[in-house]
């Protein structure tokens, strides 16, 4: 789904909604169409290529947890890409593991969207 949509619109951009009207899901905006904030956390990019962001208050509650964006049937929410497509990104998820979690809280902090270039493209 990514790769056509990436066809259809360009690069592309992730950011995990925090509520509001579109419910707690992953949202998909050509690269740049939603503006990053100054705590907003890079989480990882899919493909290597499309970056996964989160607001930092959000990322605290799911710090110790793997998130993956996964892609079901069903309508998608409004404003992400995906809506005409039949389809919705959803957000799998399970706890990591005890040792997991030591080398996440060992590694350095997440990147701010204010200190990472990709905010802006």
């Amino acid at each position: 789904m990514v790769k056509r949509l990436a066809q259809k619109h360009g690069p592309l951009m992730f950011h995990q909604s925090g509520g509001c009207c579109d419910g707690s899901a992953p949202m998909c905006y050509p690269a740049g169409e939603f503006r990053v904030g100054g705590q907003d956390v890079l989480l990882g990019h899919i493909s290597d290529a499309i970056p996964v962001w989160m607001g930092a208050a959000q990322f605290e509650f799911w710090r110790h947890t793997q998130l993956t964006i996964d892609v079901v049937p069903g309508r998608g929410a409004g404003f992400s890409l995906e809506g005409p497509e039949g389809v919705r990104f959803i957000v799998r998820s399970r706890v990591f593991s005890d040792e997991e979690a030591a080398v996440l809280d060992s590694a350095p902090s997440p990147l701010l969207g204010s200190a990472h270039p990709s905010a802006t493209e």
